[in-house]
Order: C-alpha cells, then sequence, then structure tokens
C-alpha cells in the first residue's frame, strides 16, 4: 500500500470513527476496539489482494453489530459507494424527538434564577459586583442540566456535572476582592482581578458543559470535535434569536408607548429574561434541528473565512512593513486578541463542517492564510507585551493577556504546521482535527488559572 492509499484509507477510518463515536449507545472507550475490530477486518482482507478502498467497504460491511450504523452512516454519505453497499431501499432516516417541554423547563428555570438573583442584589438599583461575576453560575448550571438529562446520565454523571459549578462558585464567591478604579477594563469601582473573573469565569463553565453534552465522554476526540461544532451552531442560532428578540421588542415598544407603557421598565425585566432563557432554548434548537445548521456551517464558513483571511493578511503585512506594532496601545492590543480568538473559533467551526475524507482544497488553504496572518500578528502583539511588562512590570490583565497570547501561539503554530503538511499530501485531516480538539483544554485550564490563581497572586488586587 503506498502513502497516498495510506493517507486515503486512515481518512476514511477517521470519518467512519467520528460517525460511530455519535452514536448513543457507543461509550467513549469502546471506539477504540471497535476501530481495531475494524482495522483487524482491513488487514486480513489487504492480505486477500483488496484494494484499499475496497478492504474498508468490505470491513465496513462485515461489523455485524454495527449494522444500524453502517446504514445511518450510509445515508449520510449517500453519494458514495456506502449507500449500494449497505443501504437497503426501504430505510428512511429516523428523526430525534423534539423534547421542547423538557428545554422550556430548563430554560424558565434560568430566566427565573437570574431574575431571583437581581432582585437579591437590589434591583432596580446599581447591581453589587458579586452579582456580575456570578452571570456565569446563574445560568450554565440550567444548561448543564439539561444535557445530562437529555443524555440520560446516571446518578454519577449528574455528580460528576455538578462538582465543577460548586468549586467556582465557592472559589469566586470566597476570594476577598479589593476595591479599585479598574481602569485597565472598565471605569468601574471593582478590582482588576474581580473584572478578569467576570470574563473568564463563563469560559471555564462552558467547557464544564461539555462533560455532559458528550455524556461523559469527554476523552473520546470525535465528542470534543462535536462540542466544537455545537458550540458554533448555538452562537448561530443565539444570536438569530437575539436579532429576532431585539426587533419583536422593538416593535412591541413602539406599540405599547402611545399607551403610556414605560418601554425602558419594560425592557429591564425582559431582556435579561431572554438572554438567560436563550441560553437553553438555543441548545434545543441545534439538537433538534441539527440537519438545517448543519447546512448552514459550510455557507458561513465558506464566505466568513476569506474575508478573515485577506483582513489578517493585510493587517499583518502593513504592521510589520510600517513598524507600528510597536505603538500598540492597551486596546489595540485587547482588539486583536478578540480577534485572533474569534479566528480560531472560526476555524473549528469549519474544520467541525469539514468532511475527513475529502482532499484538500481552496478552502483549507484559505483557512492556512487565516491561521499564518493570526499566527504573525499574535507574535507581533507578544513583543509588544513583553516590552510593555519590561517597562512598567506584571499586572493582572498582563498577565491575562499574555498567557492567552501564548496559548494561541502554541496552537496557531500546531495548527499552521499540521495544515501545511495536509495540503502537502503528508499527512491526512484526522491529525489536525486531533491536535485541535486535543487542545481545547489547554484554553480551559488557562481560564480556570485566572479564575482561581491570579486573584490570590496579585492580592485580589
Amino acid at each position: 500500500m503506498d502513502r497516498v492509499q495510506s493517507q486515503v484509507l486512515e481518512s476514511q477510518i477517521a470519518e467512519w470513527r467520528a460517525y460511530v463515536a455519535k452514536a448513543p449507545a457507543v461509550e467513549g472507550r469502546d471506539v477504540d476496539e471497535l476501530e481495531a475490530h475494524l482495522r483487524d477486518q482491513i488487514a486480513e482482507l489487504d492480505a486477500a489482494h483488496l484494494a484499499p478502498d475496497e478492504a474498508f467497504l468490505v470491513a465496513v460491511k462485515r461489523m455485524g453489530d454495527l449494522d444500524t450504523l453502517s446504514r445511518e452512516f450510509a445515508r449520510e454519505h449517500s453519494g458514495r459507494l456506502w449507500k449500494q453497499l449497505v443501504l437497503s431501499g426501504d430505510d428512511e432516516p429516523a428523526r430525534p424527538s423534539g423534547g421542547w417541554p423538557e428545554a422550556l423547563v430548563f430554560a424558565l428555570g434560568a430566566a427565573v434564577a437570574i431574575q431571583v438573583a437581581r432582585l437579591v442584589a437590589g434591583f432596580p438599583g446599581e447591581q453589587p459586583p458579586w452579582f456580575v461575576r456570578n452571570i456565569g453560575l446563574l445560568v450554565l448550571p440550567f444548561l448543564a442540566a439539561y444535557f445530562a438529562r437529555r443524555r440520560g446520565l446516571a446518578a454519577r454523571g449528574w455528580l460528576a456535572t455538578a462538582v465543577p459549578f460548586v468549586i467556582a462558585a465557592v472559589v469566586v464567591n470566597v476570594y476577598p476582592y479589593g476595591a479599585g478604579s479598574g481602569a485597565e477594563l472598565f471605569d468601574t469601582g471593582v478590582s482588576d482581578t474581580e473584572l478578569l473573573v467576570a470574563l473568564h469565569l463563563p469560559v471555564v463553565l462552558w467547557f464544564a458543559v461539555a462533560y455532559p453534552y458528550t455524556g461523559g465522554t469527554l476523552r473520546s476526540p470525535e465528542r470534543r470535535m462535536d462540542f466544537v461544532r455545537f458550540t458554533g451552531e448555538w452562537v448561530i442560532y443565539y444570536v438569530l434569536i437575539a436579532l429576532g428578540g431585539g426587533v419583536l421588542f422593538g416593535l412591541t415598544g413602539a406599540v405599547l408607548e402611545p399607551i403610556g407603557v414605560d418601554v425602558d421598565v419594560l425592557a429591564e425585566w425582559i431582556l435579561p429574561t431572554g438572554a438567560a432563557g436563550a441560553v437553553v432554548v438555543a441548545a434545543w434548537l441545534v439538537e433538534s434541528k441539527q440537519r438545517v445548521v448543519e447546512n448552514m456551517a459550510p455557507v458561513l464558513t465558506m464566505i466568513f473565512t476569506p474575508l478573515f483571511a485577506v483582513m489578517l493578511t493585510v493587517a499583518a503585512i502593513t504592521y510589520a512593513v510600517s513598524g507600528v506594532a510597536a505603538a500598540f496601545n492597551r486596546e489595540l492590543l485587547g482588539v486583536f486578541d478578540a480577534l485572533m480568538v474569534v479566528v480560531l473559533g472560526l476555524v473549528l467551526y469549519a474544520m467541525s463542517a469539514r468532511d475527513p475524507s475529502r482532499p484538500p482544497g481552496l478552502t483549507d488553504r484559505v483557512q492556512l492564510l487565516a491561521v499564518a496572518s493570526a499566527l504573525v500578528l499574535d507574535v507581533m502583539v507578544l513583543g509588544v507585551m513583553a516590552a510593555r511588562i519590561g517597562d512598567l512590570g506584571f499586572t493582572p490583565n498582563r498577565v491575562a493577556a499574555l498567557g492567552l497570547n501564548l496559548v494561541l501561539l502554541v496552537n496557531l503554530a500546531g495548527a499552521a504546521w499540521l495544515s501545511a503538511r495536509f495540503l502537502a499530501g503528508r499527512t491526512g485531516f484526522h491529525r489536525l482535527e486531533r491536535w485541535q480538539t486535543g487542545y481545547l483544554p489547554v484554553f480551559a485550564v488557562w481560564a480556570a488559572i485566572v479564575v482561581a490563581v491570579l486573584p490570590p497572586v496579585f492580592a485580589f488586587a
């Protein structure tokens, strides 16, 4: 078997493995065993002088206990030889049940929790700092519970789901944060470390939601990629809900204003309720309308990836040639950090929507351009940060930003290297997928360090 055939076979196996891992009856630890069985079948057929493609297809057909999974896989890839080998004409795709009453209960729970907390915090007066830093803890536990219920987790799974939320609640509420101007981020009366906790805690808790979403199989690269895909689709639905809700509220306000209804007071009650409840509603939409978003994902990535790639390339070249990178101020550094995070998210989402067996194409080259340009900008930003720290010393904000950029640097460098090798035909796409899904916990760990370690290191200043 030559190198090209071997790479094609590895891509086919990676695609089959990813699909098998989605089956509710298949545990994450079972996927390795099933893959080993498939490889044994392929090796046996290869010894009988079958071509790699034929050996793969026949081996999948022989997986007796996975016959149903094979048929489902054939439906998803009906344009291939799969359909001829494993799909009978009478098969019809199964549709998942909606489960909207269950989602509504958890959405209402999140909305009520937000409103109760606001009343306890003294609404309609100014909200105290503890309310802002606990917003994630008021909403995301309901999302985690929704997935734990939907995935049918046992009592042990529910306990594992609750543990990170309990630990986070204790840590962020027992720390004795000091008062301060918060000048480096916002004009507030709280300390910089408390603001950093408020910004990073939702990131930590979002990664905690991954455990119930994957049914407790976080060690599976395929399940982690599923969570990446869910995150992208959730963002799409949440934005659509926000836009639709904004239009609806604007029209409602215009209708009610002539009869003396105070629209501002109405907004103070409705908007937080809708924002909290939409977290769960968007997740339910992803679950029940997955086919719709999966059709949108390739279109969205095809539109926005080239635009971001062009913008990043122009920015990297302009700043490198003009030499103005050394004059970056704090606000511009923050903009570039946000931009690089968005680009990374876009690349991850595009990867989750890509067919792993498809050969390299124009989209892959555009993504490499975006990643390489982001990498150049990240190096510039790190240089400026190092100079600022050398001149002005360490602060909580500078350490948090420096750590984020170092984490991004390693991720972008690895992604650029593997993407280049994939485009050159020296490795399969599954290697790039494994790199990204395996690196995701690093982001969660860094966010947790900012939440739990930085405040005491800087004396809660």
